[in-house]
């Protein structure tokens, strides 16, 4: 059985990574897979903690992360192609259409 604290190390590391790619980066697509990337790892923790304290709970918040992970990419895909008609970019630089 694989130690909990390597899971949370490895979990903790990939937030990170997405933490540090959603506020670095100029393109929203990028920016989208970071957030996921930081849903994923948020998900590997629930799993880890319901197979470590032998509880259900755990993988019931994984599934509900995971749904809500699956929405977040719809309507987020259905944003930036309704930005990209408009300004012909999803550069988030460029895109300034909430100032207006």
């Amino acid at each position: 059985m694989i130690d909990p604290a390597l899971v949370s190390a490895l979990s903790a590391l990939m937030f990170v990574i997405g933490l540090g790619g959603a506020f670095t980066r100029k393109n929203a697509i990028i920016v989208l897979m970071c957030i996921e990337l930081m849903l994923n790892a948020a998900n590997m923790q629930f799993a880890a903690a319901a197979v470590h304290h032998g509880d259900a709970t755990g993988w019931v918040y994984t599934l509900f992360a995971i749904a809500i992970a699956a929405s977040e990419v719809a309507i987020g895909l259905a944003i930036f192609l309704a930005v990209y008609g408009q300004h012909e970019t999803i550069s988030l630089d460029d895109v300034d259409v909430l100032r207006n």
